[in-house]
């Protein structure tokens, strides 16, 4: 399977092969996660790809292949058969995540493999990006930003293409500038943007890379751009159902509010008035009770009448008067009390 990696470089001395492409040296943080891309040639298309850990490849050992992928846990692969690119995918990096081989599996012959390293710290890495990731619009440009701490000449590369060195030049079609107008850093642009351009570019900077993967696609295209020529009155029926819906979410509410107060203020009105009839009926009764009084008057018979047993009964009579009336009937009772004696109502007898 694998072969001692000297027998590998001097394998591609002599053919004048170099079938398979990488980056050779990518500083990283410790702790975050680095993909690598690794270009291959046509031939190589149906091939399993691996990635091998190892600082020998004589030594090293599988840690990932395209035909038994991982997609979780510490590496993950994947393979672009259009692209003719697979990349690997090493997370959660360790000072031990060093020493690695791209590999592409030879039937029946040697395997071809490119070796990278991976220069992790536990500081600011000596040269970065922001994402590993970009994505630009047809016919517009992008920029990319390439942080250094290293020393040494800024350029920018596609994988397995020609670089630009310098303020500017072009790749495959596309125009490149280089700026650095801000300390320690160097801003990439790419103009004219066509479909072709995508693909996996890196950042150089002195003897270290970091890869960056363009993507290429068709600016999203508005309706009010791609619409005919509206009419007026269109314009304004179409935004008419949306503020209908704000009004109704707005009134619906409010009016159910104003009802359950207006039927609580109903309530608290008719309560109320119960409330004082009651009180005035209880005050009337009240003083009824205290004003009536009763009054008993007794009228006896004379002395010598007779003793029939019609006229034997005394008549009463009871009367409920008013505190005042009382008043005037006691006066009146004073005043005649020494002419009436007696008061008496008898039934005549009959003649025998």
């Amino acid at each position: 399977m694998a072969v001692h990696l000297s027998f590998l470089f001097i394998l591609t001395a002599v053919t004048g092969i170099h079938s398979l492409t990488t980056v050779s040296k990518v500083s990283v943080k410790a702790g975050v996660s680095i993909t690598i891309p690794c270009l291959y040639g046509s031939q190589y298309r149906n091939n399993v790809k691996y990635l091998c850990k190892g600082y020998r490849w004589s030594f090293c050992s599988y840690a990932v292949k395209t035909n038994q992928p991982r997609s979780s846990g510490k590496f993950s692969i994947s393979d672009d058969k259009n692209q003719r690119i697979f990349t690997v995918t090493i997370k959660d990096l360790t000072n031990t995540d060093t020493d690695y081989w791209c590999i592409v599996e030879i039937n029946g012959g040697v395997d071809d493999g490119q070796y990278f390293h991976l220069s992790v710290t536990t500081d600011t890495p000596s040269l970065s990006v922001d994402h590993q990731e970009i994505t630009g619009f047809i016919g517009e440009s992008i920029n990319i930003s390439c942080y250094y701490r290293n020393s040494g000449e800024s350029e920018w590369c596609r994988l397995g293409m020609n670089c630009v060195t310098g303020s500017s030049g072009s790749i495959d079609g596309t125009s490149v500038t280089i700026s650095a107008t801000v300390p320690n850093v160097f801003t990439v642009t790419m103009s004219g943007l066509k479909t072709e351009s995508s693909g996996w570019y890196y950042c150089v900077k002195g003897e270290l890379q970091m890869p960056v993967h363009v993507t290429v696609t068709e600016k999203p295209t508005t309706t009010t751009s791609s619409s005919p020529t509206p009419k007026p009155d269109s314009t304004t029926s179409d935004s008419l159902p949306s503020v209908t819906a704000e009004r109704k979410g707005i009134i619906i509410p409010l009016s159910l509010l104003i009802v359950i107060v207006l039927v609580i203020l109903f309530m608290w009105f008719i309560f109320k008035k119960v409330n004082k009839q009651t009180e005035a009926e209880s005050s009337t009764t009240a003083t009824a009770e205290e004003e009536v009084k009763y009054s008993t008057i007794k009228h006896k018979r004379k002395p010598g009448q007779g003793s029939d047993a019609n006229s034997d009964g005394e008549v009463m009579y009871s009367s409920a008067v008013k505190p005042a009336v009382k008043q005037q009937m006691e006066k009146r009772v004073e005043a005649t009390a020494e002419d009436v004696t007696y008061s008496t109502l008898a039934q005549s007898k009959q003649n025998l």
